[in-house]
């Protein structure tokens, strides 16, 4: 806008007239330059004109409630989401070195250009709509957090077998919520005061990750630290994060530190977990990210080779049904060409390569009876061996 251009803004049957206006004001500077000792006297003030500009609203005064209480709390709102509109989203690390000085440059960024959305995940339409339904309830309940004495986050706990697309949907909830993502290494931290340092340091709006949890941290057996205690053969650990110091960070005084955020813990064995770190108010909601499924294997078709249906789709959904594959297999099957020697983005014929996912899945089919054969044969063994142990202690009796 232009110095004295208004714009009428309608909100609630009212005009809301904005004038921007510029007035010129007359600052001060000092003249320096003299390289002798100076003084207060020994300066000249110069004279400089700078402009301030404001914003001048007016409207009939008989909805002056109206505009405090609704309009302007609106404008607010309104200017934020365009600021978020305009944001890039960006991914965070962290710099070690950085824990002990600038607590600002504690996390160093690089734009987040990852394409993943709901659209394009595999995974059940119902899931995906209650995971939309979920974020898009707690984005929205700000003062129900307060109003209930609760910090605003959500702890959401993603585990499956490798490959099943934990990554892709954390990237689809930044997209979606357009919030940064921060990616914590717990195993680059040697104690919980630098696990605050790094809380403090990330922004509201964000989405924090902790991928591998089972892996970065020990969450096993606390009662064994205990009995370690005594045992004089016993060699402390070396300095880490320690699970007393994780929790207090998702639900205890120091989760506080921050407004709308996300935390999401990966892991591939939810098995390994302490029961402690699961529980509602810190990993809210569990999401299983398992193998490809007929709806995964369709939206993956779609995606890869815009194909929404063909002739042998059932014979594919039945094999994904049977054999246990990762939506990560599926998608490297569907992106080969007829010719590999080719450099080309044409995915080749949709017949050729379903046919040849097809093959792929047979495959893995056999695979997972062999190893079904293995495992029963293993474990009959061992029964017969138990069985011999048992009827030799009888003998002896």
């Amino acid at each position: 806008m232009e110095s004295h251009e208004e714009v009428v803004d309608e909100f609630q049957g009212v005009n809301f007239r904005w004038v921007l206006r510029s007035k010129k004001i007359k600052s001060s500077a000092r003249r320096l330059g003299s390289s002798r000792r100076s003084t207060d006297d020994d300066f000249s003030s110069i004279l400089s004109l700078s402009h301030a500009r404001c914003f001048e609203v007016s409207f009939p005064k008989q909805h002056e409630k109206m505009a405090v209480e609704s309009y302007f709390p609106h404008i607010v709102r309104e200017a934020r989401a365009m600021k978020e509109e305009k944001k890039t989203l960006k991914i965070f690390t962290v710099e070690p070195e950085n824990l002990y000085g600038n607590i600002s440059k504690v996390w160093t960024g690089v734009n987040l250009d990852h394409p993943a959305t709901f659209d394009t995940l595999a995974m059940d339409a119902g899931h995906k709509t209650a995971i939309l339904k979920d974020l898009a309830r707690f984005v929205r309940r700000k003062d129900y957090y307060r109003k209930v004495g609760k910090a605003w986050k959500r702890g959401y706990l993603l585990y499956g077998p490798p490959g099943t697309g934990k990554s892709s949907l954390i990237a689809a909830m930044a997209n979606y919520l357009n919030f940064d993502v921060y990616d914590l290494e717990l195993t680059q931290l040697r104690e919980n005061s630098e696990l605050r340092k790094l809380i403090i340091a990330t922004a509201n709006r964000s989405i924090l990750v902790v991928e591998d949890i089972d892996c970065t941290i020990d969450l096993q057996n606390r009662s064994a630290a205990k009995q370690n205690h005594h045992n004089p053969h016993h060699h402390p650990p070396k300095r880490q994060v320690t699970l007393s110091g994780l929790l207090n960070f998702i639900d205890g005084l120091w989760s506080s530190c921050g407004d709308e955020r996300i935390i999401v813990f990966t892991t591939n064995h939810k098995e390994k977990l302490d029961p402690a770190l699961m529980r509602p108010g810190r990993m809210d909601v569990h999401i299983n990210l398992s193998y490809c499924t007929p709806c995964g294997f369709r939206i993956l078709a779609s995606n890869y080779l815009g194909v929404k249906d063909h002739g042998l789709f059932p014979e594919i959904e039945e094999l994904v049904s049977r054999c246990q594959v990762t939506p990560a297999e599926v998608a490297e099957q569907l992106m080969r060409n007829d010719d590999d020697d080719e450099d080309d983005d044409d995915a080749g014929d949709p017949e050729d390569v379903l046919t040849r996912l097809i093959e792929f899945l047979k495959s893995k089919k056999d695979e997972l009876k062999v190893e079904s054969l293995e495992t029963s044969k293993s474990q009959e063994t061992q029964e017969i061996k138990k069985g011999g142990l048992s009827s030799s202690s009888d003998n002896k009796g």
